[in-house]
């Protein structure tokens, strides 16, 4: 293992910007240096390098990383091998951490493990393909269906016999715990073993660097499920995937969006009919794994679904996955198409430049969203409106602030007859949270294990700060309606990565991008700012950046994002706010740090008065206690200097 402070002594010491102009040619652009990004074909520059951040960014297709993550994914290197050719272009040399026997041995496993799941799965795919051709019912469904021999090789199509036993004739040893792992075979309770997938045509999907990781099945004739997916294994997991993605990068790019879908077989339907660049979720709702997917493959998604009940509800529920992700550069749209018609029927009944067209008049999600709110609620009455407002106010916290929101806050202050400053207003007093943004992919096997390290001792942060004794004026409960995320036992850690969001308020937003573009403001808490920081409830991701901060030194974005595990919360909003922070140069960091914790504490302050009034006041000490307060509170509002 590569020790974590060697890492970020290598990016202390590493420039970015001569790392990244050895493959791309860079010209300045304010602050930054701007160039045609490497990872996707652009004719205008939308490719940025920060040298004070120390991370770069595409606006075009997401790419976003430090020094460290542009050479294993711009030249395959493994991890490692990036650290050691960083480290000999500075003149270091890599140390290798010891490791027991035991880490030794549970690495090894663990590469062994998808080694084998691998190994299977292909032999299984290279079956399923030969069956096909001795499949003539299979061979006439999908020629019934429009599909040519050429589409299906293409995606790799083939045919799982109604055989219960079937890879028995492939696997010598059928008995393999491989093919449970992988999820080709089904072991019943009784021990006996048979073939997960029978009499269906097979759809091998491919994660986006084109391996192998699971099967779609179709039946072609009545029966349920008519579409069975691979279970979740180390490999596969189909809350983290998207049908056709890998097949459909040059069809993203020439078509101009990504076009999502309902089945594998609208996705290889419309590839015959010439549109390639359609993909598929696995079965399950739009999640924000494939939303982040999706907004590094385009910047103009468009989401086709039936136009019945359940297509709009479907439609519905992909939208507020959508909301996280809204920005003035992303375009997303709703396709509804005639009730009883999907994107192959539709393609095959009228022709691709009918859909295409169909394409262009898509629904904006905005459009989508005040329709779809509009229409629940009387907007004649005022309890109407005022019940759409509340509806909406989860929705509005989702997004993140900026011109997208502003816009779609004024169209809707219009529909339910508000200004936009009371709207504002009203918005701003309900519980006004945004969804953090998921975790993002995990770094490549073969890296290094000190992510995870610097996030136990985070947490170990997190612990001691959210410990410490309640200051006088947080006594009576601060945010006592629930503990303070982060304050959890032995078992916390794994319930932290479990968590599908975190509460991100728009003070949270603030410091974030403050801590991410400065990190040396870390150095300068104290204890005070602490026990602030550590007993707000909203604040556990400001506090997990600190303790990041604080165990693994580094000094600027780029050593943040390298250092945060991959798989977390955290990571994914250091990888979302770094692109807000490009530009972002103030010119009293201090100060604006100071102004937001002095913020905090006014708003503890007030809450706590408020509570002892509703108290009544009774008895003298809370009288005193309240008077204490007041006086508190005179100070935190009175004008700085």
């Amino acid at each position: 293992m590569i020790p974590e402070s060697f890492i970020q002594e290598l990016l202390a010491r590493v420039d970015i910007v001569d790392v990244v102009g050895r493959y791309v040619q860079l010209r300045k652009g304010g602050a930054n240096l701007l160039g045609l990004c490497p990872f996707h074909t652009e004719k205008s520059p939308s490719f940025t390098v920060s040298p004070t951040k120390q991370f770069y960014h595409c606006f075009g297709c997401g790419a976003h990383g430090s020094a460290i993550h542009f050479l294993t994914e711009h030249t395959g290197a493994p991890f490692p091998e990036a650290v050691r050719t960083l480290a000999a272009s500075v003149g270091m040399t890599v140390p290798e951490e010891p490791r027991s026997p035991r880490q030794r041995a549970a690495e090894r496993e663990r590469r062994e493990e998808g080694s084998r799941q691998r190994d299977v799965l292909q032999q299984a795919q290279a079956h399923y393909r030969a069956a096909l051709k001795q499949a003539p019912q299979a061979i006439a469904y999908l020629k019934k269906r429009g599909l040519s021999g050429e589409i299906a090789a293409r995606y790799g199509l083939g045919w799982a016999s109604a055989d219960r036993r079937g890879l028995a004739s492939v696997f010598e040893h059928y008995e393999d715990p491989a093919l449970i792992e992988s999820g080709l075979v089904i072991e019943a309770e009784d021990g006996r073993r048979h073939d997960r997938f029978r009499a269906r045509v097979m759809f091998p999907i491919l994660n986006t660097r084109g391996q192998l990781i699971g099967f779609g099945g179709r039946l072609i004739e009545a029966g349920e499920p008519k579409y069975l997916n691979s279970p979740e294994t180390s490999l596969f997991s189909k809350g983290h995937e998207l049908y056709g993605l890998y097949e459909a990068r040059a069809g993203i790019r020439s078509e101009g969006c990504v076009l999502v879908v309902e089945g594998y077989m609208d996705v290889v339907a419309l590839a015959q009919y010439g549109l390639n660049n359609a993909v598929a979720t696995l079965g399950t709702s739009t999640t924000s794994n494939h939303l982040q997917k999706l907004c590094r493959a385009s910047d103009r998604i468009i989401f086709s679904f039936d136009g019945d009940g359940a297509g709009r509800k479907a439609a519905w529920r992909a939208l507020q996955a959508c909301l996280p992700w809204v920005a003035e550069d992303i375009s997303m749209r709703f396709l509804f198409l005639p009730e009883g018609q999907d994107p192959d029927s539709y393609v095959r009944a009228y022709g691709v430049q009918a859909l295409r067209a169909c394409l262009g008049e898509a629904l904006p999600l905005s459009r989508f969203m005040l329709e779809e709110l509009g229409g629940r609620h009387d907007l004649r009455e005022a309890e109407g409106r005022a019940a759409c407002v509340h509806e909406a106010r989860p929705l509005f916290a989702q997004m993140p602030e900026g011109g997208f929101r502003l816009q779609v806050e004024r169209e809707f202050a219009q529909q339910v007859r508000l200004t936009p400053e009371e709207l504002s207003q009203m918005l701003a007093s309900g519980p006004a949270t945004i969804a953090a943004q998921p975790p993002g992919q995990a770094r490549r096997s073969d890296g290094p294990m000190h992510a995870g390290a610097a996030g136990d001792a985070a947490e170990e942060w997190q612990a001691a700060a959210a410990s410490t004794q309640e200051p006088p004026w947080l006594a009576a409960g601060f945010g006592q309606a629930g503990a303070p995320e982060g304050r959890s036992s032995a078992g916390g850690r794994r319930r932290t990565r479990a968590a599908q969001s975190r509460t991100v308020t728009p003070l949270a937003r603030r410091l974030l991008r403050l801590l991410l573009a400065h990190p040396a403001l870390v150095d300068e808490l104290g204890d005070q700012q602490l026990e602030l920081l550590a007993h707000h409830p909203h604040l556990h991701m400001v506090r997990e950046l600190i303790g990041l901060a604080s165990v693994c030194g580094g000094r600027h974005a780029g050593a943040l994002l390298e250092a945060a595990d991959p798989d977390s919360d955290l990571a994914a909003a250091i990888r979302d706010l770094s692109t807000e922070i490009l530009t972002q140069e103030l010119p009293d960091p201090q100060a604006e740090w100071r102004d937001a914790l002095r913020n905090i504490e006014l708003q503890a302050v007030q809450e706590q008065c408020d509570r002892l009034i509703e108290a009544g006041l009774s008895d003298e000490t809370q009288r005193r206690r309240y008077q204490d307060l007041s006086r508190r509170l005179a100070r935190l509002k009175a004008p700085a200097g």
